[in-house]
């Protein structure tokens, strides 16, 4: 398996592009938008994104367990009762969520990217992500669509990545390469996510394609199997969004034989998922709003997979130690106090700890208690872009790693006017 450029286009048969349309401060006379120029879809900050296979794609996703849902999630899940589509739809500016005519606006951007490529409006997936509440610029939108239509291409993957952006600072875009019956197969993405960010399924937006065959039954098995240790182990704030969206399209254009069971071919499209998907909840995480630094947590030799999930996960949506981090204080008694709450079963007496990053590592607690350590050393240590905080149960064989990132002053200062 190798790493290749080129994200959600990278597999044959995908095109995407994305444009501005003003969906969030394009001005309207009536319920019409006025007349931008091509130079106003083609510059400034995109807002609306299309994917589309030149083949039927079998299809699969997940959604957020958040009770409140956006009326995208709704709809998608009409569109893909059938287990086929072909292409995705999405709009950054405004969530649709508890919005009025929040499934009438969902419906038309299918049927606006319907028209537009000559297709069914359930063909489509569609999602949205911004400011709950607020009616849909639909109208924008709606102009919009053809011209977004007209600018597809295989190169589409990083105008479609910015277009779907919202307080995100960099764009996440992954993809690679690997060989099944002897054919090359390809898988990439593109995803969103910078805040309200706890997922319980995926994040607030990933996007997945490849030109692998294989069976709808199979790829949902895959996607539902990765999702659990890849995505939903980032936390940025303990924020489940109410439009938390994970798709993925399989067009078979590989022509590999197809995957209908778990073979030895299922076994290595598994682990391309995952790494693909490993990699952008990563990027996810190191992208928090206001972050400094991703906080990678791993608890080894617990008792199970499950304890050390939820070990790991409580550590790096503790808002002390993210504070901690943020500071570069090696408080480490932060970190076995939010294991001490997560309800997971382990001894703290057996439990070592060391801070890790590029230039080095110092252990800090050892069966449970504190070492005298150099303090100048460890704050070079949790100075850099990635820390690392390594726990060691000394229970069992089982182990996990959870993301997060660090608690800043620009996380509240995002948040306070998010949507004025």
């Amino acid at each position: 398996m190798k790493q290749i450029q080129g994200g959600v286009t990278a597999a044959k048969g995908f095109k995407a592009a994305g444009v501005r349309c003003g969906v969030k401060t394009g001005k309207c006379d009536g319920n019409q938008p006025l007349v931008p120029s091509m130079k106003d879809y083609l510059t400034g900050k995109k807002d609306l994104a299309m994917i589309l296979s030149e083949r039927e794609c079998n299809a699969a996703a997940v959604y957020t367990l958040n009770r409140v849902k956006a009326a995208p999630l709704y709809i998608t899940m009409e569109h893909l009762e059938d287990g086929v589509c072909r292409g995705i739809i999405a709009n950054s500016g405004n969530a649709n969520a508890c919005a009025p005519l929040g499934h009438e606006n969902a419906q038309r951007m299918c049927e606006a990217a319907a028209s537009a490529t000559g297709l069914k409006a359930s063909d489509f997936v569609v999602a949205s992500t911004g400011v709950i509440g607020q009616t849909l610029n639909i109208a924008a939108i709606e102009q919009g669509v053809p011209v977004l239509a007209q600018q597809l291409s295989e190169d589409g993957s990083d105008g479609a990545a910015h277009a779907i952006m919202t307080t995100d600072t960099e764009k996440k875009e992954f993809a690679v390469q690997f060989t099944l019956s002897g054919k090359t197969v390809t898988l990439g993405g593109i995803a969103k996510g910078s805040g309200m960010i706890h997922p319980n399924m995926g994040t607030m937006l990933a996007f997945l394609t490849t030109d692998c065959a294989i069976t709808h039954e199979m790829l949902k098995t895959a996607l539902d199997d990765v999702v659990p240790v890849t995505f939903n182990r980032v936390t940025v704030d303990g924020d489940t969004s109410t439009n938390d969206m994970c798709v993925v399209l399989a067009n078979g254009m590989a022509e590999n034989e197809q995957i209908e069971w778990k073979n030895d071919d299922y076994t290595i499209f598994h682990k391309a998922l995952a790494e693909v998907c490993t990699q952008m909840a990563r990027a996810i995480a190191a992208d928090g709003e206001g972050a400094s630094r991703l906080i990678t947590c791993t608890v080894r030799n617990a008792r199970s997979e499950e304890s050390a999930e939820r070990l790991s996960k409580a550590v790096v949506s503790s808002a002390l130690v993210k504070a901690a981090m943020f500071g570069a204080d090696a408080n480490w008694g932060r970190v076995l106090c939010a294991m001490g709450y997560s309800k997971a079963p382990f001894r703290p007496e057996h439990v070592d700890m060391k801070f890790q990053s590029i230039v080095g590592e110092i252990e800090v607690c050892r069966q449970g208690a504190g070492l005298d350590f150099d303090e100048e050393r460890a704050k070079a240590i949790l100075s850099q872009d990635e820390v690392v905080i390594d726990v060691n149960l000394n229970e069992g064989q089982d182990e996990a790693t959870c993301w997060g990132c660090d608690l800043t002053y620009d996380y509240v200062k995002i948040n306070g006017d998010y949507r004025t």
